[in-house]
């Protein structure tokens, strides 16, 4: 024991307290070495969950005991093993989970149907077909969830009575929806319940914004599909221009408005038009009539009568024929129907107003210096946007196409050689947690190399060669030491000896380092092999 404290004495303070230093940094070191090795990689397992889905799947995981980790506040995304990702996730969809907080046709899988009524069976159908509803709808790419709840009336005895379902869906979205997806939600669900009309489907975002009316009806449905026609042949005509006319001035150098005016009358016409010149024969009536007769014979008379009126030999009386003949043609002239319907929406006026930016050339100083556009290059930009649009003077179109200096000076490009940092630019998580990971490691090794092994091979350098050189030497340093007891010897005086023996020693310490410097020189690979092996000996 006595060794130990005489160590610890002839250490020092300052040493002990560098020493323990050192002893905590290696073994952080090594700690966080051993715990990052033996941790497993972590993958997303659920993201977006809902607490009550959260909790299910964390009780499932606690019973499986498999570790996992939780972000967020309220723990929407968990996190476990990334080899066992695949099989978790298999077996938690066999077990319903994340049910998303709904529930579809599998409701039907559970209980006993023979015990269950007629009212929990309609029950059970209504939240069934709400849950696949809400499944279908966040399929949608920009819907992140989605509640739905329909209206179902009970069906009457008389068709009169009868009332049409209804529909209210709150959806929850990363971003916006344009107007044809909420459309095609409204659809959706029209298409999936029996008797449900598209424009008795409401839909509501999570921050309160109406996407559609349920209660307005199908005018409504036909003024917003009028206003979108509008918003839709703006937009498009305005990125036909914008792209033409940067292709002149430069990217974001010009600003385009473009004004649609519609006509949303619905226009029917008929007109019927003959033409005498063009005859057709419809009908051929032909009648012929044939008729006799003859003078007074064989007719009654009173002169016939009286006795002696029969003469024999009297001349027969002349008689007279007839022939009709009539002839009734039919003709047919041609006649043209035509019935036109335009239907509302057409393009009525258009009214265009561009503004583009001058030109900026390098100045005196260095400094780009505005300057305005010609006046032949605005009329010519003019024409290109007339003929993108459509122009059409008879309609009261308008194109306004303006050169004025916009308030903020474009950005000047500077090249930059492509580097291969540059192109490392966009890692991905898993890279980037790698990169810190190797950082930290790096640097606990330069601390430890920096305090640990640098210390000890200066103390080995420092310190070390006169034991070199008392193992290498050991017969010159023998020979050197019995020379200065020879010189000893003769003094009697013992202040002269300790004066003689401590020049004599001097003597024999500059010898030694020296000689030590030149085996170290004339065998470097020899020495280097020595100091590893007292390295790895302490």
């Amino acid at each position: 024991m006595k060794p130990v404290l005489d160590l610890v004495t002839k250490l020092g303070p300052a040493r002990l307290a560098a020493m323990a230093a050192v002893t905590m940094t290696l073994i952080g070191f090594f700690a966080f070495v051993i715990l990052r090795v033996s941790k497993p990689d972590m993958g997303v397992l659920f993201a977006d969950l809902s607490m009550s889905d959260s909790s299910a799947v964390i009780r499932d995981l606690d019973a499986r005991g498999i570790r996992y980790e939780t972000r967020g506040d309220a723990g929407q995304t968990i996190l476990a093993p990334r080899a066992d990702l695949p099989r978790l996730r298999m077996d938690l969809a066999g077990k319903g989970l994340p049910s998303q907080a709904g529930v579809g046709y599998e409701i039907f899988d559970k209980g006993d149907a023979f015990s269950s009524t007629n009212f929990v069976q309609n029950v059970n159908h209504l939240r069934a077909l709400e849950g696949e509803l809400s499944r279908s709808i966040r399929a949608i790419g920009r819907v992140q969830a989605a509640r739905v709840h329909l209206v179902i009336p009970e069906r009457r005895l008389f068709e009169r009575d009868r009332e049409t379902p209804s529909a209210a869906i709150v959806l929850k979205l990363m971003g916006d929806l344009d107007a044809s997806q909420v459309r095609a939600i409204r659809h959706l669900a029209a298409s999936a319940v029996e008797g449900l009309k598209p424009e008795r489907v409401s839909i509501v975002d999570e921050r309160g914004r109406l996407l559609a009316d349920g209660a307005k009806g199908a005018e409504s449905e036909t003024g917003a599909g009028m206003e979108e026609k509008q918003v839709g042949i703006e937009r498009r005509l305005r990125s036909q221009i914008e792209e033409i006319v940067a292709g002149i001035v430069g990217a974001g150098r010009a600003r385009v408005q473009v004004s649609a005016e519609l006509d949303l009358k619905r226009v029917e016409s008929r007109s019927e038009s003959y033409d005498p010149e063009s005859r057709v024969v419809r009908s051929t009536q032909t009648r012929s009539e044939n008729s006799l007769t003859g003078g007074a014979e064989g007719a009654v008379s009173v002169g016939n009568e009286l006795p002696g009126a029969n003469q024999p030999g009297q001349a027969p009386a002349q008689k007279d024929s007839t022939n009709k003949n009539e002839e009734t043609t039919n003709y047919e002239i041609s006649r043209v129907t035509k019935t036109e319907i335009a239907e509302g929406g057409r393009v009525k006026r258009l009214s265009v107003a561009v503004v583009v930016d001058g030109a900026y050339v390098p100045g005196p100083d260095g400094k780009p210096v505005y300057q305005p556009r010609p006046a032949a290059e605005v009329d010519r930009i003019a024409a290109l946007v007339r003929t993108a649009i459509g122009f059409d003077k008879t309609r009261g179109d308008q194109v306004e196409v303006v050169n004025l200096r916009f308030a903020e000076t474009p950005a000047q490009a500077e090249f930059v050689e492509p580097t291969l940092i540059q192109s490392l630019l966009s890692p991905s998580k898993e890279e980037v947690m790698r990169i810190v990971e190797l950082a930290v490691l790096s640097m606990l090794t330069l601390i430890v190399l920096m305090a640990v092994v640098r210390p000890l091979l200066k103390k080995v350098l420092a310190s070390d060669p006169l034991q070199i050189a008392l193992v290498s030497g050991a017969g010159a340093a023998g020979a050197v030491a019995g020379g200065a007891d020879a010189a000893l010897a003769p003094s009697d005086n013992p202040t002269a000896r300790l004066v003689d023996f401590a020049q004599l020693n001097g003597k024999v310490q500059a010898e030694t380092v020296q000689r030590v410097v030149d085996m170290v020189r004339a065998s470097p690979s020899e020495t280097v092999e020595v100091l590893r092996n007292w390295i790895h000996e302490s």
